[in-house]
């Protein structure tokens, strides 16, 4: 490889391999918290919007979000894995096969991104019933889940993107753009709801719009040839060594995204017993947890690259030391948010419902029992961390299927036909899950780690 690509690496490598643990976690992990903690924020406006639309929206929106990401998988799954094994040949120096990763799993994304189009686009109305998504959601959200089709082909693409600058430890440039995105978003959404009154399928222009202008930034980024991080049709390759363990390791994360999404599409379904309203309040609940648990998953992120670089160079003890600082971190914050969202539960819950008392109620009533569940998945979040920065995506996907069916759909289906909780229900298996999940994940990786040391620092 020439001269000038190999003087693209920064000193982010030597920051990863030698610095300072919990300043490096915080770091890296800051600018993508930050981002995930305003992604969420921004999803609350969406929400607020679709409010004002009408309530059969909200409740739209948080349905068919979950086949949108049950379709994403794959787009999930490869930036997981292509973030991984592009770290870890970045710690262990080996710069030309950074440059060989990133422009196959760039190729890689756009087939697919393609293959999706035509496959989804012409089948949304059958794809929507064969999800059992209610008629009245259906009539309400198939042209907004089309759009959402189109914009999920954009992200394809762009996920891969942010993957290719979290490898490299480039954050903070993750953080502005998808800034400026999520304000352009926001604006234009305002626009088409409140000025134009549009309806639920301009909130999905919008976003479609947004991660346009972020396709432009990555299109734009990933075109200089002397970067070891950008594309370049000569470096494409489907050689064995390339881009087996990419593909290989995409494969468990993948599948367990589509099951999580799946399990949850099921949650959905299994409360519209209660009406079509409660679909809605239990996004909205989701929305709230997520204020929390989104940071969370930030600082996920930026320590699994951390894990994998320094794992590629065999520096095995900061292997876990990062994980350590990842948990304190994730921990200590997730409580200071959480109870943030309870004290202002009832000015939050009123403005999602729009002024419908009753819907607002049920609301409270779902988040109270999600909060509480929701303090322990810090941790559960740094364990994923660690896991995925070594590669151990089985254990992931086992972990996350887990999450929804052993410790969500068969609680709820208790709840509901064992029991007299009703609405309550919902809340309490968001409770029971995220506890159980944490409580299954701290032990996993405590077997993980006994035979890591045994490996790796005996």
């Amino acid at each position: 490889m020439s001269e000038s690509i190999k003087c693209s690496r920064d000193e982010f490598r030597e920051r990863s391999l030698n610095g300072d643990m919990l300043a490096l976690v915080i770091y890296t992990g800051m600018p993508l918290a930050i981002y995930q903690g305003l992604s969420q924020l921004f999803k609350i406006f969406d929400t607020i919007m679709a409010a004002h639309i009408n309530a059969e929206s909200v409740s739209a929106v948080a349905y068919l979000s979950q086949l949108i990401a049950l379709l994403s998988a794959i787009s999930g799954g490869l930036s997981v894995s292509a973030g991984i094994k592009i770290s870890s040949a970045f710690g262990e120096g080996d710069y030309d096969m950074v440059k060989k990763r990133v422009s196959t799993v760039y190729l890689t994304a756009a087939v697919f991104a393609v293959l999706m189009l035509a496959v989804f686009i012409p089948l949304t109305k059958p794809f929507l019933k064969l999800a059992a998504t209610p008629d009245i959601l259906i009539k309400a959200g198939a042209s907004y889940f089309s759009i959402e089709i189109l914009t999920m082909a954009v992200s394809f693409i762009n996920n891969i993107y942010i993957a290719v600058e979290r490898s490299r430890g480039n954050t903070s440039r993750i953080l502005w753009m998808n800034m400026f995105v999520l304000v352009s978003k926001l604006i234009l959404t305002a626009i088409f709801v409140y000025i134009f009154n549009g309806g639920l399928h301009m909130i999905a222009i919008a976003t479609l719009l947004s991660q346009s202008i972020l396709l432009i930034f990555a299109i734009y980024n990933s075109l200089g040839k002397e970067s070891i991080f950008s594309f370049d049709l000569k470096f494409i390759s489907f050689r064995k060594n390339v881009v087996n363990d990419m593909y290989l390791l995409s494969i468990p994360v993948v599948a367990e995204k589509i099951f999580f999404s799946l399990g949850k599409t099921l949650i959905n379904s299994m409360s519209t017993v209660y009406g079509a309203l409660m679909v809605g309040a239990l996004g909205v609940s989701n929305t709230l947890g997520g204020i929390t648990t989104s940071p969370q998953n930030g600082f996920q992120d930026g320590s699994s690259a951390i894990i994998s670089q320094n794992f590629g160079a065999g520096k095995y003890r900061r292997v876990l030391s990062a994980f350590y600082n990842t948990a304190i971190v994730n921990t200590v914050m997730g409580f200071i948010i959480c109870t943030a969202t309870l004290l202002g539960l009832d000015f939050l819950s009123n403005i999602f419902a729009g002024g419908d008392i009753h819907f607002a109620k049920m609301i409270k009533e779902v988040y109270r029992y999600e909060a509480v569940g929701s303090l322990f998945l810090g941790v559960n979040a740094a364990v994923m961390s660690l896991l995925y920065g070594l590669g151990k995506t089985r254990i992931t996907m086992i972990l996350n299927i887990s999450r929804v069916f052993v410790f969500r759909i068969p609680v709820l289906y208790f709840l509901q036909n064992f029991t007299n909780l009703k609405d309550a229900s919902i809340g309490i298996v968001m409770m029971v899950s995220n506890v159980s999940i944490t409580v299954m994940s701290v032990t996993v990786i405590c077997f993980v780690i006994r035979n890591y040391k045994n490996k790796y620092l005996l």
